[in-house]
This record gives C-alpha cells, structure tokens and sequence, in this order.
C-alpha cells in the first residue's frame, strides 16, 4: 500500500500570498456550490454495475437439496451447508468444519457475539461479561465506525491504539493487554483495513495469537471483511491467526467473520463465523436459542453460482475489473490537485473498499461541511475513532465503489477544492 501527497503543519508562503490562494479557492469553490450537485462518498456500498455481476444467482433451483441429499426447504442444518464452507474456508483461513455459514450479515453475527458473551460466559471467563465492573475493547485507528457502534451500544469502554502500516502497535497493545483484565477483546480488520488498506504483518498477527493477556478469556474479534477483495494482480498474504493461537497455547482466542455481502448481493449473502472447538460449542448453544437453521436455500444459490473456490475467485477479478478504475481515479485526482500542496496525504490500497484521506489538523469537520454544503455527502469526520472523536481532526473516509465513474471523479475534484480552501483559511486564521 503506497502513500501519497504531504501533509505539512506551517507554510512558507508570505500572508500576502496565502490570501490570494484563498481567494482562488473561494472562488472555485462558489463554483462548485453554484452546479447543485448531489453525490454521495459516504458508505462501501457495492455498485449497481457490481451486483449485476451476480444476477445469475437469481436462477432457479431446480432441487433444493444439498450435497448429501438434505431438503433445504426445511428445518435444521445449523451450521450451514458444508460445499458453502468448503468454498470460503481456505480464504478465510478457517478450517471448513470450524466455519459455520449464517444468515445474511457478519455485522450481525459480531453483535451477536458480544451479545452472548455479556449474557453467557465464554470459554476460559471467570463470569460472564455483564457481571464484570468494566468491559474494554481496544479500537485500532483509523478503524471501522459500525464497531465501534456495538460497543457503545452495551457500554463498552473503547481505547484507540495506531494503526500503522504492519496493523496495530503492538508495543502498546501488548502492554495494555498484559496490565488491564477489564480489556476482553481488539477488534481488528486484518486484510485491506476499513478504512486504511493495511494488511497486517506476519509478526503482528503472531504477536497478537501469542501474547500474555490479564483476561483469560480476551478475544481478537477477526473481521476478514476483504479477504478476497483484491484490486491487482499482487495479493496479499495475510498469516493464519487461527492456527498461530492454537500453536501458541490460545486456541479459544480468535472470533474469525466474513461474509459474501460485498462479493454476492450485499442485500441477500452469506456471513460466516469460524473459531475454535470449545467456542463453536459455546456459540451453538446460544444461536440454538433463537434460530432453528439459517436460509439454507439462499446458500445453495451462492454453491450453484461460485461452484467452487476457483470460481469464487474468478468472479473476485471481475469485480476488480469495475472497481480498480475507480480507485486509479481517486489516486489520479487527489495526485493533480493537491499533490504538491502539502494539504492532503492518502493511500492507494491494493485490495479493500476504502480510501484513508488526511488533511491538516483541525481541517477534517470543516472540510466535509464545506463538502455537504456544495452539495458531496462525505462520511462524517471522526467516524474513523471511537465515540466520534478524532482528536486530530484529520481523516475523512472516502468511499469510491458506489458511484459511477463520472459522478465520482465530479465527486472527488469537488471534495479537492473544498480541501485547499478550508487548508488555506485555517493557515491564515
């Protein structure tokens, strides 16, 4: 993943010319509220063009029946059909009979998590979670802000730890984790990160499979959202979190999550959950509760339509072929217009959804309401930290994959005017 542009925290230009770089910039930017625009960089959401690529699942079954002769149209099959499992478990890294393939949503399924282990003890905890004074997750930033969403819903305490281009400091999670027992879990987005790109090191992923935790049962919440979500030939690796846990004595401390919602249809995929024995029994117990089975008949539509890994696979590069171009636009965009400025910094992540764009502190608010006020619906500044709160007021997400490629690169050279006028405004405040 290559960074680009600068960001720099003074100028060497005189106030005179600060002022008239302001005026150049008031002035386009009046332009650009004047066109009545009406675009929207705000969520991931796969494209029209993208879920046509799919549409072929909608054929009909003429057997709904799975691989060993079971009627799909009834009840039962809690784990899901085994050929669905079998097409996602090499790239999610979990074993096919440790992956149970659910219902339409991984987010879903994280809540759920949380949800049955405050209500039931998870395997190696002293008492279950409601029943502690304290419960905190650490948040990698710049991070995913449906996360931390679930976390404040139930009262869990967040604390940001930098994300840098190998994953989460290590030096401080190790450190909070060893010191802390109130700290159950990290939430982590290993491959092609919400929203940075990065894809964990090797030596992260094995730091964080064997380090000491004060909570024996402390759990990596493992969201391998973009697993297969590659935009260029050159894949990353990512090591296997779930083999390294159990080699290093921790089998029952990885939660591994996945879904097809941006592979199929977001509306109607298939979320997957894989962990360790002691820990499927665990989440059995409860899922038994409140479901009897998952819609199996929507998972043979997903076996008949990607047929196998190869062919999960091949529909990934035809995926990358719609979205790659509009990622080469952003880049080409933010490279023309603010390159050389000193105002912008961003990445061009190989594979993932996102793109992480950094301005001048203190600039990141003003430049999404400048953005909305011309009439480009941005994702709100600090939805990248906890509670909101971006101390440095820095980073705006930006989400490239819905738009068509007009609107978004009418989007994106937009949201660059509204970037060096707020720049230049707060330099000469």
């Amino acid at each position: 993943m290559a960074a680009k542009g600068n960001v720099v925290g003074g100028s060497a230009l005189t106030v005179e010319e600060l002022t008239a770089q302001r005026d150049r910039a008031q002035t386009e930017y009046d332009a650009l509220a004047a066109k009545g625009l009406k675009l929207d960089l705000t969520r991931g959401k796969p494209s029209p063009r993208q879920l046509d690529l799919a549409d072929a699942i909608l054929g009909a079954i003429e057997r709904p029946v799975s691989a060993d002769g079971t009627d799909l149209r009834n009840y039962g099959g809690p784990n899901g059909l085994p050929e669905l499992r079998a097409i996602f478990a090499a790239d999610l890294q979990v074993p096919a009979d440790q992956l149970l393939a659910a219902g339409n949503s991984s987010l879903e399924l994280m809540h759920d998590a949380i949800v049955f282990a405050l209500l039931g003890q998870v395997p190696g905890a002293e008492r279950r979670w409601a029943d502690e004074d304290e419960i905190t997750f650490l948040c990698p930033v710049p991070g995913y802000d449906r996360h931390f969403g679930i976390c404040e819903r139930y009262g869990i305490k967040m604390v940001p730890v930098a994300l840098t281009p190998d994953g989460p400091d290590m030096d401080e999670v190790e450190r909070l984790v060893a010191g802390d027992a109130s700290i159950k879990g990290i939430w982590c987005v290993p491959k092609y990160s919400n929203p940075d790109g990065t894809t964990y090191s090797a030596e992260t992923v094995r730091r964080l499979a064997a380090m000491t935790t004060a909570a024996p049962d402390f759990r990596i919440f493992w969201d391998n959202a973009y697993a297969v979500h590659h935009l260029t030939d050159e894949h990353a690796e990512l090591a296997d979190v779930l083999a390294l846990a159990a080699e290093h004595g921790n089998a029952d401390r990885v939660f591994v999550f996945g879904s097809s919602s941006k592979i199929t249809y977001a509306g109607a995929g298939v979320a997957f959950f894989g962990s360790s024995p002691a820990n499927l029994k665990w989440w059995s117990s409860h899922t038994a509760k409140r479901s009897i089975g998952p819609d199996k008949v929507n998972q043979l539509r997903h076996v008949q339509f990607l047929r196998d890994a190869d062919g999960l696979h091949e529909h990934m590069r035809q995926l990358a072929g719609l979205i790659r171009p509009k990622f080469e636009a952003v880049d080409k965009i933010l490279t023309a217009e603010l390159g050389d400025s000193g105002f912008a910094s961003w990445n061009a992540p190989t594979g993932g959804y996102f793109i992480t764009l950094r301005v001048p502190e203190g600039c990141a608010a003003d430049v999404v309401a400048k953005a909305k006020a011309a009439g480009i619906a941005l994702t709100p500044a600090g939805a990248t930290h906890p509670y909101g709160d971006d101390p440095a007021d820095s980073i705006i997400r930006i989400a490239p994959t819905y738009p068509e490629l007009d609107e978004l690169e009418t989007a994106v050279a937009g949201l660059t005017v509204c970037v060096r006028l707020s720049a230049v405004e707060k330099l000469l405040a």
